[in-house]
């Protein structure tokens, strides 16, 4: 960044963008996936909304633009004097989260099947994931990378999970888990013929219960028969005599 000082002489000052790692926008792509601009990684890794130390006396010094030629850092709407021929775009913020407005990142950037949001009635899009600590009730669709809760046709909830998403790394892994997860099933399903193919072979070996024969059908049929008392008139002559 170019300053002027008070002989009218000119310095060059380098901003170094802060270390911060975020998913799948720190170093180079292990898998030489370059389809992405320069530019984009360092963009989601920046740390925006702070004040700009080169302009910290201005009431506009908060730290919300983004040179996408010099990639230096967070600018503040001061710092975009030097950089008149540059391409910028303005970050956002939405419930402590960066977002940015569709109608500036679609220019720069392919941002299909990222889910965009309508806030303050401008449609935008989130930098990086968003921790969610329960999925919805009755969600069908969720982010391919951090499993966030997503219209049907969405695939990801932020650009920085589309890059991790779309990652070669990321589909091989993922394959990798289906092909276990398939096996795992199997395995289970197999167990479980094999356990009802046993408890069918020890049920064969049980002896039958034998039907019944006519001689054990007539005595389970027989019943006592009504019994009869003696004649009341036999009872009275035995006393008497």
């Amino acid at each position: 960044m170019a300053i002027e000082n008070q002989d009218n002489t000119t310095t060059v000052r380098e901003i170094k963008p802060k270390n911060r790692r975020i998913m799948g926008a720190g170093g180079p792509d292990d898998d030489g996936d370059n389809r992405w601009p320069p530019w984009l990684k360092p963009l989601l890794k920046e740390n925006f909304f702070v004040q700009c130390k080169l302009h910290a006396d201005s009431h506009k010094s908060e730290c919300n633009m983004y040179c996408l030629d010099c990639m230096n850092g967070p600018l503040c709407s001061l710092c975009l004097a030097y950089h008149k021929d540059h391409r910028f775009i303005q970050i956002r913020r939405s419930s402590y989260h960066d977002v940015i407005r569709v109608n500036e990142i679609q220019k720069v950037l392919d941002i299909t099947g990222v889910q965009t949001y309508i806030i303050n009635s401008a449609r935008v899009v989130f930098l990086n994931e968003r921790p969610q600590p329960r999925p919805g009730k009755g969600v069908t669709n969720t982010c391919e990378v951090c499993e966030r809760s997503l219209l049907d046709s969405f695939r990801f909830c932020s650009l920085g999970c589309k890059i991790v998403g779309t990652s070669k790394n990321f589909q091989k892994t993922k394959k990798q888990l289906a092909v276990m997860a398939s096996d795992s099933e199997d395995s289970y399903s197999s167990n479980n013929i094999h356990s009802r193919q046993k408890k069918i072979k020890v049920q064969s070996f049980s002896p039958s219960t034998p039907p019944p024969t006519s001689v054990n059908y007539k005595t389970a049929k027989r019943r006592k028969g009504i019994p009869h008392r003696a004649p009341l008139g036999v009872f009275l002559d035995n006393w008497y005599f």
